[in-house]
């Protein structure tokens, strides 16, 4: 999820200071960064802090949230994913090359995965399945798997190389994939590339990819999925678009233009039952972002 700033043909004008009193709002205390999110049990959330890879804990409903994890230093955070099966909380750890699993009754860290070079990779966002967690690299044409067991034992990760088009990788720093989500319990990932704009399916046994037609979302960064739903962030047009997909996931068509005044350079999404509720990461000021408030979004789907 992270990054999509850095692909966007037109930076928007920074938004008006927020208020901690504005509806609609939910104050990240102390953030200096922010980036991904998820859905945890029930109102719950759970938002990261991009640069130092800490974790908020959040509650849609009573509109507050406050530092979970104190992450140990080195570390970013940006795409996750939670699950209630085992209380485990995944997150893609960007610039790092590495992947975290932290559980979410104690804090404490449970795995670190070094996926990849630091150098050279940008682990990006993560979906979970029955089987594990799949998680994206935006420098590299691959996916990374890390299984999880029914009793709740991660095993070691492996990695699936891509064809077709979501294997093109763009140069220059450029990021490529993005946002990801499963569908059709987990035989299928649906996967967001940044600098093509595009939607791919990714088969999850061989690596093969084809485009969802009919679609174009620039800048496309977090990205959600429910049935046939699909709500796709696009931070530098301060916006999320909702598509409906087709039955065989080969082509979509967009239903909705989500948009907020409090949106500022929005990054991923996590859906409650009608409310979306989106994290500001306001790349508009700068990369590292230099706003005083970081905040998460909540509005309809």
């Amino acid at each position: 999820m992270i990054l999509a700033a850095l692909v966007a043909v037109q930076t928007p004008a920074a938004a008006a200071p927020l208020s901690e009193q504005e509806p609609g709002l939910i104050v990240l205390p102390g953030a200096s960064s922010a980036e991904g999110i998820a859905k945890g049990q029930g109102s719950t959330f759970y938002a990261g802090e991009l640069f130092t890879g800490d974790i908020f804990r959040g509650n849609i409903r009573s509109g507050t949230a406050e530092l979970f994890i104190n992450a140990p230093v080195g570390r970013n955070a940006v795409g996750m994913a939670f699950t209630s099966r085992h209380n485990l909380l995944f997150v893609a750890g960007g610039a790092t090359g590495q992947a975290y699993v932290y559980d979410t009754r104690s804090g404490a860290t449970v795995a670190v995965y070094q996926f990849a070079d630091p150098v050279t990779s940008l682990i990006n966002d993560v979906t979970l399945t029955a089987h594990g967690a799949w998680f994206t690299d935006s420098f590299h044409s691959v996916l990374y798997f890390v299984p999880l067991s029914k009793a709740g034992e991660l095993g070691a990760f492996r990695t699936l190389q891509l064809t077709g088009p979501a294997a093109e990788i763009i140069g220059g720093g450029a990021v490529n994939l993005n946002g990801i989500r499963a569908s059709r319990g987990g035989h299928t990932l649906i996967v967001a590339h940044s600098t093509n704009g595009a939607l791919y399916t990714v088969d999850p046994d061989t690596g093969a990819s084809a485009a969802i037609a009919g679609i174009s979302v620039p800048g496309v960064d977090g990205i959600e999925l429910a049935g046939d739903k699909l709500w796709a962030v696009q931070g530098s047009s301060n916006q999320i678009t909702r598509i409906s997909l087709n039955d065989d996931l080969t082509a979509g068509a967009v239903e909705k233009v989500i948009t907020s005044d409090l949106f500022q350079f929005p990054a991923t999404v996590a859906r409650f039952g009608n409310t979306l509720a989106v994290v500001n990461a306001k790349f508009d000021t700068g990369f590292p972002p230099t706003a005083d408030q970081y905040e998460v979004v909540l509005v309809g789907d």
